[in-house]
């Protein structure tokens, strides 16, 4: 069976991840093209970045005008990364201006008793996007191989031979449940881009330090985001383990160097607007007989 498969642009190649594959995060930078950004030097850099985004984000507002109409596909983007890795403003910028009709952003919390009490995936399965709709998932289904790998504490109640103390497999079979997802939705239209803020765990501290040194950012941070810091190197490990095994060409990972904001905001942004113009899509086509009806009802409006 076809899936609905995003196109890339083949400059990003080396941050996509779309077949399984052991992942290992230190070869993979946290800043971008790091001497060509030195030798034009950083302001130009980040003026280019401002650039390429604003001429992303005005395409994805055109893209998004012809999805919406079309009622073909939708988009789910999921956005992952470390705490102050830039998932809020990223969805700021690129989603400024695009009609709100037709474009949702969806966060999820610690679960509650009613979703512990179905399969991990329930939550995530009823906000998927319709068609036509751009959805973004601000934290993800991830989460559930990720702060629950970390905290197992967090995991819900399994029947005790399917849980994680006697099934041997269950992360693999975790996995897998999350693929199928995927693919599922891929198979019924909807294109899958899931993006990596990867960030130093020196950055975080500098951010983390903005945060505590200026008081209009104090409401930005919270004692927990410091307590999960300690936990740095198993979330790289558990985020290592997920991108081995999660990313296919019908549902890629692009690992985008987060150090810098702009120059992330820009990558992801391109990659959206590229993806959703490569849909075929455009606004819908009326009929001779609509046409006309709809010229007659001009030459009426204007008689009034």
């Amino acid at each position: 069976m076809a899936n609905v498969k995003p196109k890339i642009n083949p400059q990003f190649k080396e941050l996509v991840i779309n077949q399984p594959g052991k992942v290992n995060l230190n070869k993979h930078n946290c800043d971008y093209l790091v001497k060509e950004v030195k030798k034009v030097g950083k302001k130009k850099a980040h003026n280019l970045a401002h650039d390429v985004l604003e001429e992303s984000r005005q395409a994805l507002i055109s893209a998004h005008e012809k999805l919406w109409a079309s009622h073909k596909y939708g988009v789910l983007i999921v956005l992952q990364g470390m705490d102050t890795a830039g998932k809020d403003g990223t969805i700021r910028h690129i989603l400024s201006g695009v009609n709100p009709q037709g474009c949702r952003v969806q966060g999820f919390k610690v679960p509650t008793a009613e979703e512990h009490g179905h399969n991990f995936l329930w939550r995530y399965q009823k906000v998927v996007p319709a068609r036509g709709e751009v959805v973004v998932f601000n934290r993800s289904h991830y989460e559930d191989v990720l702060a629950v790998k970390v905290h197992p504490e967090y995991m819900e109640q399994l029947p005790e031979e399917l849980a994680l103390g006697k099934n041997k497999k269950f992360w693999d079979e975790r996995y897998e449940d999350i693929i199928h997802f995927e693919k599922h939705l891929a198979r019924n239209g909807i294109v899958v881009l899931k993006f990596f803020l990867h960030i130093s765990k020196d950055e975080q501290k500098n951010r983390l330090m903005e945060r505590l040194t200026t008081e209009d950012k104090y409401w930005k941070v919270s004692p927990a985001d410091l307590k999960e810091r300690q936990f740095w190197d198993s979330y790289v490990a558990a985020y290592e383990d997920l991108l081995s095994k999660t990313g296919h060409e019908y549902a890629p990972w692009i690992v985008v160097p987060a150090n810098d904001k702009p120059i992330a905001r820009a990558i992801i942004a391109h990659i959206v607007a590229d993806a959703i113009n490569a849909l075929d899509i455009d606004f819908p086509k009326l009929s001779k007989e609509e046409i006309a009806n709809l010229k007659q009802a001009k030459i009426q409006l204007e008689k009034e």
